[in-house]
């Protein structure tokens, strides 16, 4: 059975995201519990950390919490399927340029910018439907290439004004184009992360979630 734990940090679109979670559970032994207790972070089998707002913000709600030495145990120790959403992903990078520098995580080096308004036609924040693109394609995208036909069904909803650079395009699963190349989707063992908001896109966004709780 897949217990699922969303980080509680008093920063992120939690209801979606668990509504969403709620309809692909819907007759399985799994459960999802919204929580920052390190218990219940201990307890998870997977962990999705969504987030929105300022990439400070993110960071330092998640730092008052005082979850970040059970979060790295999880991810890192016991190797469990861990999932950023939004500024849950950047969070991942190195250092984010939002208010000033600030160290991120640093699970997937890289830094945030400000996406570059390079005419008129693209208005910040970034926000609405866009395709998306397959930079590598791993078991992941595959798996979800066996739910849906990703040729109709491959778009996904984006809300934000900043981007994840990375340094490493391994780690690169999927982008976008908004006037120019933007990071996506980005991929390291068992952390995942997404700059779209899977919980608002639809059905490709519950079978990315859906694919995601499959993960062993």
């Amino acid at each position: 059975m897949k217990k699922i734990c969303v980080i509680d940090y008093d920063s992120g679109n939690i209801k979606s995201v668990y509504n969403a979670l709620r309809m692909i559970l819907v007759g399985t032994k799994n459960s999802i519990v919204v929580s920052s207790k390190k218990e219940k972070i201990k307890e998870a089998s997977h962990i999705i950390l969504p987030g929105v707002g300022s990439f400070n913000t993110c960071i330092e709600g998640l730092k008052q919490k005082k979850i970040l030495n059970v979060l790295e145990e999880k991810v890192f120790k016991s190797c469990e399927p861990f999932l950023g959403i939004c500024v849950g992903m950047q969070m991942l990078s190195t250092k984010g340029f939002e208010d000033g520098c600030h160290s991120g995580l640093n699970w997937i080096p890289g830094k945030v910018t400000r996406i570059p308004q390079i005419n008129e036609s693209i208005k910040i924040p970034h926000m609405g439907w866009n395709k998306l693109i397959v930079k590598r394609r791993d078991n992941f995208i595959k798996n979800i290439g066996e739910k849906l036909d990703l040729k109709k069904n491959f778009s996904a909803y984006f809300v934000h004004s900043y981007e994840l650079i990375l340094e490493d395009k391994n780690n690169l699963i999927l982008s976008t184009e908004y006037g120019g190349e933007i990071t996506a989707m980005v991929k390291k063992e068992n952390i995942i992360g997404t700059q779209f908001h899977p919980e608002k896109s639809h059905l490709f966004g519950l079978k990315f979630l859906e694919t995601f709780i499959e993960i062993n």
